[in-house]
């Protein structure tokens, strides 16, 4: 079994020795779905995997990306915070996006809801579209929130590159996410 003291004591008291918040550094050595492996500046080889540092996808980055490869390359250095000791794959739980400035709160800050914002619509899904409101910051409008006749779906009333205005209707800190209106913004229904 892996997580075994005595089968790997010098990974094992490295890892106990790591405490929460701690920076390290290392190189990325392997992209997979679920995460990336790092291996570690100061740490010992890992047994089984490509790297004792672990990040898993969520952890990478604030704003939202589509693969872990759009954030990191394999080769490319990177400095980390060290979150929790995995001692089932006696790995260390990184986060690259805790060295990072939110810039979802920091944006936050500085808008209020009624407030108008222009933007570029990002994506169109089934129940709406996401609008990139600022670098780094997209909000999503409703699909009832789009036009004032109903629309069946997002291509109806707007495609992927158009620039629109919306307001804002919520802005949930927690969940990091925005709510537009489109609908709200234009004056048709006068």
């Amino acid at each position: 079994m892996m997580g075994e003291r005595s089968e790997n004591p010098e990974l094992w008291a490295f890892l106990e020795s790591l405490h929460y918040g701690e920076l390290l550094s290392g190189t990325v050595t392997a992209i997979e779905r679920y995460g990336v492996f790092v291996a570690l500046d100061d740490g010992p080889d890992h047994p089984v995997f490509p790297g004792v540092g672990f990040i898993t996808v969520p952890e990478l980055s604030w704003p939202r990306f589509e693969a872990a490869s759009d954030v990191v390359q394999i080769g490319q250095r990177v400095s980390c915070e060290f979150l929790q000791f995995d001692t089932w794959n006696l790995e260390a739980r990184l986060s690259l996006r805790a060295t990072q400035p939110d810039t979802f709160q920091a944006f936050a800050d500085g808008i209020a809801v009624g407030q108008k914002l222009h933007g570029q619509v990002t994506k169109l899904v089934p129940f709406g579209v996401f609008v990139q409101v600022a670098d780094g910051i997209e909000g999503l409008v409703h699909l009832r929130e789009l036009t004032w006749t109903p629309a069946q779906t997002p291509s109806d009333a707007v495609q992927v590159g158009d620039e629109v205005t919306v307001v804002v209707t919520e802005i949930d800190r927690e969940r990091r996410r925005l709510a537009l209106s489109r609908r709200q913004a234009s004056s048709e229904h006068q």
